[in-house]
């Protein structure tokens, strides 16, 4: 039960304004009636409904998408909602028919397809700072993909309308969004050429090219950490693990690559990069 003297509306006689008015200061008391400090409950303003009202009510501008908006977000705040997911959670279905757009504030997800057969398509991972689930509030149309945690997070939660009415009020955050879509689409189209052109090989190549980044005091070198696994990486090229494997095997024998602790070692990104080129001009 909440302490009156926490919870009693401004000006009324509390149990404790009582005890203040009509007794002498104790000993090791402040000489206010108070008890010390070290033994003093918090008062309302420290952790009632009201603060915590505040500090959500300060989220939305957090997140990236939304920085510099040119308008006021406040009228936006309480039509959103913010939610903690477990890992393998299932944040978003295929087909499902929802429409609200998920802003990653932690953790991470995969995207995904999957046949009518069971096999999956890996399109990519997600952390915190980006979204997904803008096609459906756009167009209205059942979801495309599956989305499913890798690790433990939140998100807030934007129904479509709200997110359609801040693109439409806001022109920074408006461009923001046609530059991320037209990011997303030339992606798309050199993954389709890739798959499309280049055989197993030359589309693992240019996968974990694409997957690393540049080794911190490694020159040249570059590092996908931490290390895939094969049948990740074969989701994400369209082929099956053991060929993975082979490929594996095949560039650490030439000294392409290399797998240390937490990370897989891109030796000679140089000559990856060549290697598919050259592919490509050779299928055209």
């Amino acid at each position: 039960m909440a302490d009156p003297a926490l919870t009693a509306p401004e000006g009324a006689v509390t149990i404790e304004r009582y005890v203040t008015a009509t007794s002498k200061p104790r000993p090791g008391s402040t000489g206010h009636g108070a008890p010390p400090a070290k033994n003093r409950l918090p008062g309302p303003a420290a952790t009632g409904p009201r603060s915590e009202g505040l500090i959500r009510m300060a989220r939305l501008s957090t997140i990236p998408f939304f920085k510099e908006p040119g308008i006021d977000l406040a009228p936006f705040e309480t039509r959103c909602h913010w939610r903690r997911f477990d890992e393998h959670e299932v944040l978003v279905d295929f087909d499902d028919i929802s429409t609200d757009v998920y802003f990653l504030a932690g953790g991470e997800v995969r995207i995904l397809n999957r046949t009518q057969s069971g096999k999956e398509v890996i399109l990519g991972e997600m952390r915190g700072g980006a979204f997904f689930g803008e096609l459906a509030a756009i167009d209205g149309v059942g979801r495309s993909a599956n989305v499913t945690a890798l690790t433990r997070g939140e998100v807030c939660v934007v129904p479509a309308a709200v997110f359609r009415q801040i693109v439409f009020a806001s022109e920074p955050i408006a461009d923001r969004l046609f530059r991320l879509l037209a990011k997303r689409v030339r992606e798309l189209n050199t993954r389709l050429m890739e798959h499309a052109l280049l055989d197993l090989r030359h589309r693992l190549y240019a996968e974990l090219l694409r997957l690393s980044v540049p080794r911190a005091g490694g020159g040249d070198e570059r590092v996908v950490s931490p290390p895939p696994y094969h049948h990740v990486l074969a989701a994400r090229i369209g082929c099956r693990r053991e060929q993975v494997t082979r490929e594996f095997t095949a560039m650490a024998s030439e000294g392409l690559v290399d797998r240390t602790r937490g990370a897989l070692v891109i030796r000679r990104p140089d000559l990856l990069e060549a290697r598919v080129a050259e592919a490509l001009r050779e299928d055209g």
